[in-house]
């Protein structure tokens, strides 16, 4: 089934699969895409409807992560990883995405917090770490071993990059001609393509199978994947002296300006952690596997050298300026990232030295070993962070809370809004423990800004809310005309309102309005109100009074948003209500609701 040929590139020995293993692989990816789609098109209607898994947020976000990840890592592993190492490699990979997503889950899981909607980390972190660990996989397999050559982690790497960005670009780009001829039909009042692509499952699954089938197309033309890797080596490997001068020249200019202006910016570990990331990857771009030394120009070579010479200073810069930052005001979660950052930079700056000084041996040899060594450095301090044993929250709560007790904070200045809104669930946590307990030399006053903090609303930096009139709360036109909003509903505070589901965000800032529908939408004899975003981001909401607390109890259909011709009767009255064409069922005191299929857009025209 399979034979070997001869080629000029890093896999001299890559086996070359017949038409038939070629068109059952691509069949299998296509398929993989199929079911990724459906899975996330499911999740997304159970999100909606809140129906099982969406109703357990700890199974909820692993599940939605893995349909994100593992089908990609199983399209890329089709045809180069036999049925065993498959099978481990993805057993792994949802161990992990099962580890990270249930803490997540977990640690956002208290008073005001979404937790259906992973943190905002998490993607970049699935992101790298998988890519990272997918090429060692991939790399590993080529060679049979534990470990690959440095030469097929390269290989393996950029190849795997490089499908990654123009599958992405592949979707860009179907997605951009799906829009373009939706446009061209709605020229002749057909708008049949534009309400296909609204709907989720249509979208989404077609998203999935786009980038199946790119991924595949790649992956069967290695020649044009590494000719583009080539061009683009070589492209950075030139960009590589420009940035050398750069640092070169701030690092000099440091001598006459002092350190002083460079605390003062209060954000100089960030520039020099990124500084020390491009020239390490340039640096890279320059070495490749490291057989480019006869091809690259002199001055490329030798600002190679100079840029492992740079990066020692760049990083204890950095460690310096972080130092004096978490001396003076503790740890906090950014600090704790930056730090898990700089331990990587600074392995990178000492490796890097070495091999430049280290004379014998073939230009910059010793970067291979500190390359590899570097790979799985990185992948235990970033799992290390999205787990308790190092989640920058849980490390920062603790600090400020321990300079608090020690008197080194006193508690007029400590910032008890960070516990509550950037400390996850050990914020919290800290923060009642604060209010009912107190701690350090000023326990009484602890307790008591501690507890003003516990009843304060939601923060919501993006959003100056603005003060409520005596008529009902801003933002919202009543409807129909003399209506009146339930007394209940002027008195809560939707700053905090998010269970089970966040209200329109007209709701909870100034800025934009929403009209708001006073009907009886749940048949129970009480007002209920239905808000309607005036901009079509707001959302739209039926929201009903349970328990003594006004929450989300159903939404409306999307396509409500564009048609004003329907909104304008609803702010009329000019509606009825009709019977539920599906009833509940109840097995055992469990209620269990039938979802119908998602219903057509309703005819803004009125035909």
């Amino acid at each position: 089934m399979e034979a070997t040929t001869q080629d000029t590139g890093l896999f001299a020995q890559e086996p070359v699969r017949d038409a038939a293993v070629t068109r059952r692989v691509g069949q299998l990816r296509l398929i993989a895409g199929l079911l990724q789609g459906g899975l996330l098109y499911f999740l997304y209607r159970s999100q909606q409807s809140g129906a099982w898994p969406a109703n357990h947020p700890m199974l909820y976000v692993p599940l939605l992560m893995a349909g994100i990840v593992l089908p990609v890592l199983l399209i890329s592993s089709l045809g180069h990883l036999e049925r065993r190492p498959l099978a481990w490699w993805l057993g792994a990979a949802a161990a992990v995405l099962a580890a990270v997503g249930m803490h997540d889950a977990w640690r956002n899981a208290f008073d005001h917090a979404p937790v259906l909607r992973p943190s905002f980390l998490l993607f970049p972190f699935c992101i790298g770490f998988f890519f990272v660990a997918h090429s060692l996989v991939m790399a590993g397999a080529h060679d049979r071993r534990w470990v690959a050559q440095y030469a097929t982690c390269f290989e393996s790497a950029w190849k795997l990059a490089i499908q990654l960005l123009f599958s992405a670009l592949f979707v860009l780009g179907i997605w951009l001609v799906m829009w373009m001829g939706a446009a061209l039909f709605g020229l002749l009042k057909l708008d049949f393509l534009e309400r296909l692509l609204l709907k989720p499952w249509f979208s989404v699954p077609l998203v999935c199978l786009a980038f199946s089938s790119a991924m595949h197309t790649t992956d069967v033309r290695p020649a044009i994947v590494r000719g583009i890797r080539s061009l683009l080596l070589v492209l950075m490997a030139w960009i590589l002296p420009i940035a050398v001068l750069l640092v070169g020249g701030f690092l000099a200019s440091l001598t006459f300006t002092g350190l002083e202006v460079l605390w003062q910016t209060r954000h100089a570990t960030a520039v020099l952690l990124a500084s020390c990331a491009v020239l390490v990857v340039l640096v890279n771009a320059a070495f490749q596997a490291g057989d480019a030394a006869a091809g690259l120009a002199r001055v490329v070579r030798f600002a190679a050298r100079v840029a492992c010479f740079l990066l020692p200073p760049l990083t204890v810069l950095g460690v310096y300026a972080l130092g004096l930052r978490v001396a003076d005001y503790g740890w906090t979660a950014d600090r704790v990232i930056a730090a898990a950052c700089l331990v990587v930079a600074l392995f990178y700056a000492g490796g890097y030295l070495l091999a430049a000084v280290r004379r014998g041996g073939s230009w910059l040899d010793g970067l291979r070993q500190v390359n590899i060594a570097a790979a799985f450095l990185a992948l235990a301090v970033s799992l290390a962070m999205f787990t308790p044993f190092a989640d920058p929250a849980r490390i920062s709560v603790a600090d400020q809370v321990a300079r608090l007790a020690r008197g080194t904070t006193p508690a007029e200045k400590f910032d008890y809004g960070f516990l509550r809104y950037h400390g996850a669930r050990y914020g919290m946590d800290a923060l009642q423990a604060l209010a009912a307990h107190g701690t350090g030399p000023q326990a009484e006053a602890v307790r008591t800004r501690a507890a003003d903090a516990l009843n304060e609303g939601y923060e919501d930096r993006t959003a100056k809310r603005a003060p409520v009139p005596a008529a009902g709360p801003p933002n919202l036109d009543v409807w129909p005309k003399g209506a009146q909003l339930p007394a209940g509903f002027l008195k809560q505070d939707w700053m905090r309102t998010w269970q089970p589901y966040p209200p329109p965000a007209c709701m909870r800032g100034a800025g934009t309005r929403c009209d708001a529908i006073v009907l009886d939408g749940d048949g129970d004899g009480r007002p209920d109100v239905l808000v309607l975003g005036v901009e079509r981001g707001d959302g739209a909401a039926l929201l009903s009074e349970r328990n003594g607390r006004w929450e989300v109890i159903g939404r409306p259909s999307q396509g409500l948003a564009g048609c004003p011709r329907l909104q304008e009767r609803l702010r009329a009255g000019q509606f009825k209500f009709s019977t539920t064409p599906l009833r509940d069922i109840e097995v055992g005191g469990q209620r269990i609701v039938l979802v119908p299929p998602e219903p057509e857009l309703p005819d803004c025209d009125g035909r």
